[in-house]
């Protein structure tokens, strides 16, 4: 029997994983390891396997970490004999974990039927499609379910990584990995980093005309109706085909269209806030802060402080 203060986290090299996410994972589960000693330690350890799904542990495992792919959305008939084995894992007592598009085979297993996930923002149209049944929670970089933790985009196995070592090693080993690794451990969300995408694959033509438009006149005073008629439909029939066709109501799309082209000016300019908020549509810069920061989850001086490739004057 393994002993309750030794930890050992299994990773899963499964087929088009992302060996980057697999040896960053070991390098930092081993430094902190290193460093909680270091520190004086308490008898506490954490220790990494590599598999393939392929063989049993030998002992059992605390966790399971599903990592990234590059190749997309990762279920394929390659993967298929490992969802049995992460259900095997998590029926044994391990903590199921995923990052980005690794959500796809966790959730293969059926273990996330009914509860809240991530996975990475630019997967998130096709993950809801594929399983309505779990709660996606995009926006988040991390969903910690208790026995089971999702993160978001490629380099999100550094939060999951570290929110791991908290669990098992404690706050003071997470800072002092942090540290070493030059990372920031708590914080970030994903939706700090995603850019509205919005749907056009849905195959309703007269919706497909709206939104054109509303790319090319997102910064003038548009309207709902002046939206229907573009689409050459009824206001009430517009706003229902719409809404079914986009995923969203068509004044909260304009919304997304008009923050996504503030967050351009923002990253690319040096143009006054006020100024900005006019060019994308706003003529309230306090309007404009409030729905910025609701979707974005930062201010807009915080997103250019974050994210602005202009030099400094």
């Amino acid at each position: 029997m393994a002993r309750r203060d030794h930890h050992e986290i299994g990773i899963l090299a499964y087929p088009g994983v992302q060996l980057a996410a697999v040896h960053g994972l070991t390098d930092l589960f081993e430094t902190a390891d290193r460093l909680h000693a270091e520190q004086g330690g308490d008898g506490r350890r954490l220790t990494t396997s590599r598999w393939d799904g392929t063989l049993a542990p030998p002992a059992p495992v605390t966790a399971v970490i599903l990592p990234p792919s590059l190749q997309g959305d990762v279920p394929d008939d390659r993967t298929a004999p490992l969802v049995a084995w992460n259900g095997d894992r998590h029926r044994a007592g391990g903590l199921l974990c995923s990052v980005c598009a690794g959500a796809f085979l966790l959730a293969s297993t059926g273990k996330l039927a009914g509860r809240p996930a991530t996975t990475h923002w630019a997967l998130a149209d096709r993950f809801a499609e594929r399983f309505p049944e779990i709660a996606l929670e995009p926006e988040k970089l991390v969903v910690d379910d208790g026995d089971i933790i999702t993160a978001g985009g490629l380099m999100a196995w550094v939060d999951l990584g570290l929110r791991l070592i908290e669990r098992f090693l404690g706050p003071a080993t997470t800072a002092a990995t942090a540290r070493f690794f030059l990372v920031d451990p708590a914080g970030r969300e994903q939706r700090f980093y995603s850019r509205f995408s919005p749907r056009l694959t849905h195959g309703d033509q007269a919706v497909l005309k709206a939104q054109r438009w509303l790319q090319a006149h997102s910064g003038d005073a548009v309207t709902v109706p002046m939206m229907a008629v573009q689409a050459g439909l009824g206001e009430r029939t517009f706003l229902r085909r719409f809404q079914k066709a986009t995923g969203l109501r068509p004044t909260d799309y304009l919304q997304h269209l008009r923050v996504g082209k503030a967050q351009e000016h923002l990253e690319l300019s040096a143009d006054p806030l006020d100024r900005i908020a006019w060019r994308v549509g706003y003529g309230d810069p306090g309007a404009f802060r409030k729905v910025f920061c609701k979707l974005v989850g930062l201010t807009p001086g915080e997103y250019r402080r974050r994210f602005t490739v202009v030099p400094p004057a």
